[in-house]
């Protein structure tokens, strides 16, 4: 068995079990409140191109 890589090592269920799993945990997390999900687009969002950063 090959290890999946944000999975902790050695799990043996199949994705759908997985998924469920992660699906009750952000359930029951609080909701982002807008500084943190400014962070995240941020992170996710940075130009590609060298002009677009200098500008």
């Amino acid at each position: 068995m090959t290890d999946v890589p944000g999975r902790p090592p050695g799990v043996t269920h199949g994705d759908a079990a997985y998924w469920a799993r992660i699906r009750r945990l952000v359930a029951q997390a609080p909701p982002l409140n807008l500084q943190q999900q400014a962070v995240i687009r941020a992170a996710f969002y940075q130009p590609t191109d060298q002009k677009e950063r200098a500008a």
